[in-house]
């Protein structure tokens, strides 16, 4: 169940933790830009030290590997994936690594990140990581989404990085194992309160953010999902699947059979894999749900292309619950 509690610090405060488990590669070299950027989504060359992007890994058919979070430090660029495919998509990009000057090594073993979310969540940043010598120059309330920087927080090192997942200013501090524990106390110090899945989940669904091996699958092609404006340039070289994005953006004008809306769903919370209806007509499935303090039972799901417009009442499970699909953000 949400806790009120944890949802007004999340909207009045900051709150502590990931709304799920994701692992860390470094791919480090001179040649580390130009080797990701034929098989991303984004544009990694375009990418300065202290400054990431969110990108998509395809299959030549267009459809998703994985997700990435990519952060520039200078002299590396961290990859941040889903836990399950951490070990794999490390073994993937060794597979790929032919000529390149590039160093890859999982960091899943020594590395681990906290996640703090809401509005004084830069506030609390700036009482506990050192301004002095600092690499940055703005406070971290006026960071732009994946700026990243190196610094320290009760003299350990770690990197903090602006990713907005909730509606509200987002951070990860990636910090070594064997301190995860103690930076998270040190959060908790500095006025943060530490949130349950459940809290973080009816959040994240709020806010229209889908996760990977969830709401998106090796099945899902990114326009599907609705993640083209942040995961891919228009703009880049060749990379692996980019033959059918663009084939569906220009010659069908972006249509897909299939999109990820909202639902506000009238009943109870639905359960993940759910079906959803127009009148006798099967049009898609439940991802994700949860019970919004706000909103009561909200939803993601797929829904067929002739559905998808904010407003359009459908029914879902086999209790024929009324819902009705709203934009991907509420938040």
């Amino acid at each position: 169940m949400t806790s009120p509690d944890e949802y007004a610090a999340l909207r009045e405060g900051a709150i502590i933790g990931a709304i799920a488990e994701r692992r860390q590669i470094a791919v480090s070299g001179p040649d580390r830009a130009s080797f990701l950027q034929g098989l991303l989504t984004n544009d990694i060359p375009a990418l300065t030290a202290g400054r990431g992007c969110y990108a998509a890994w395809l299959t030549p058919q267009g459809r998703m590997i994985t997700d990435l979070h990519v952060l520039e430090s200078g002299d590396m660029l961290l990859l941040d994936v889903p836990a399950p495919d951490a070990e794999q998509t490390a073994e993937r990009l060794e597979q790929f690594h032919f000529t390149e000057d590039v160093q890859i090594a999982s960091l899943a073993g020594s590395l681990r990140s906290v996640w703090l979310h809401g509005p004084t969540a830069p506030q609390i940043l700036m009482k506990m990581a050192p301004r002095k010598g600092t690499p940055y120059t703005e406070d971290f309330a006026r960071w732009t989404n994946y700026q990243n920087a190196r610094t320290e927080i009760a003299e350990a090192p770690v990197v903090i990085a602006r990713i907005d997942q909730l509606g509200v200013p987002g951070y990860v501090i990636y910090v070594d194992v064997q301190r995860e524990a103690a930076l998270t106390t040190s959060l908790v110090s500095a006025g943060a309160v530490p949130a349950t899945p459940q809290t973080l989940e009816a959040a994240r669904i709020e806010a229209g953010y889908p996760i990977f091996g969830i709401d998106m699958s090796t099945d899902t092609i990114p326009l599907e999902a609705a993640i083209e404006d942040r995961a891919i340039s228009l703009t880049k070289g060749c990379y692996v699947g980019q033959e059918v994005i663009i084939r569906v953006l220009h010659r069908g004008h972006g249509r897909v059979a299939r999109k990820l809306v909202g639902l506000h769903v009238e009943g109870a919370v639905p359960p993940h894999g759910a079906k959803i209806f127009a009148g006798d007509r099967e049009i898609g499935f439940v991802t994700s749900a949860a019970h919004s303090p706000r909103f009561g039972p909200i939803a993601l799901g797929y829904v067929h292309r002739d559905f998808i417009e904010p407003g359009t009442v459908v029914d879902v499970d086999a209790a024929r619950s009324r819902a009705v699909v709203t934009p991907r953000s509420t938040s």
